[in-house]
């Protein structure tokens, strides 16, 4: 679906389904350098349950117009003019890394219209290591790789996706390459320079799902657990896999989403 937002084009992914008001509305949002397709499995499983979906494209990623967003409240904010450009009254928010800082920015900020908040390879503060900035300033090739290396468990190296013939690096990697000139530097920078998200994560009002990689070494566990004790009503729980969850535990995410979210809520 392509829509007008802050007078650009913006494309979300709305699972193949059409847009009904009547239903409840769920908001993916997706990591740095990367868009919506993160979320292909999760978003059609709940556009055929009973929900609107809107896996998004922020500006300057996917199909959407730019320019970039170089903040995280920036983005945060932009999330609801979408929300608001579809007059939609209250959301469930769902994002990974980068995303992950953009819906719990959103939600602190627009604590009366989420209704709950799910956070994928999260942390706060989310530090990015100076020779991956470095490298995605100068649109190195290299930024990518440390990326795809750093992002996926030693066992996703070597193959086990559990989408019948996926290559998890590859198609990993490919996605990263197809993002525009700066579009990740932008991204690592916005995550870098975020340093409110504890003060955030305390204003939270929603139940919240914070969901870990046992073996991430790019949001390290620990960092999860401190925001589950900084969130008001937050739970972790962790799978066996690195930063890239969808990548590798796509099914297991699925059913946690399912779990947390559970039927739709009436309108």
């Amino acid at each position: 679906m392509i829509i007008t937002v802050d007078k650009r084009k913006t494309y979300t992914y709305t699972g193949s389904r059409k847009f009904d008001p009547r239903l409840e509305t769920i908001v993916f949002v997706h990591g740095g350098g990367l868009d919506h397709t993160v979320w292909l499995l999760q978003s059609r499983y709940f556009a055929h349950h009973g929900r609107n979906v809107l896996a998004v494209d922020l500006p300057g990623h996917g199909r959407t117009e730019g320019p970039l967003i170089d903040t995280i409240p920036g983005m945060a904010d932009w999330l609801f003019s979408l929300v608001d450009a579809l007059e939609i009254p209250k959301v469930i928010l769902v994002g990974h890394s980068m995303g992950s800082l953009v819906t719990l920015e959103a939600a602190a900020r627009y604590a009366d219209r989420t209704r709950r908040l799910a956070l994928l390879g999260s942390a706060a503060p989310m530090a990015v290591a100076d020779s991956l900035l470095n490298a995605a300033r100068d649109n190195r090739h290299m930024g990518f790789d440390m990326i795809n290396i750093w992002g996926h468990s030693a066992q996703a190296q070597i193959g086990g996706s559990e989408t019948p013939g996926m290559w998890m690096t590859g198609s990993a990697i490919r996605l990263l390459e197809r993002a525009g000139t700066d579009v990740l530097f932008n991204d690592l920078n916005a995550c870098n320079e975020y340093g409110q998200g504890m003060d955030s994560a305390a204003r939270i009002t929603c139940a919240t799902l914070l969901l870990a990689g046992r073996t991430d070494i790019m949001t390290p566990i620990n960092v999860a657990r401190d925001l589950v004790q900084t969130i008001p009503d937050a739970r972790l729980e962790v799978l066996d896999c690195g930063h890239l969850l969808m990548d590798e535990k796509p099914n297991e995410v699925l059913d946690e989403l399912i779990a947390f979210i559970g039927p739709p809520a009436e309108i």
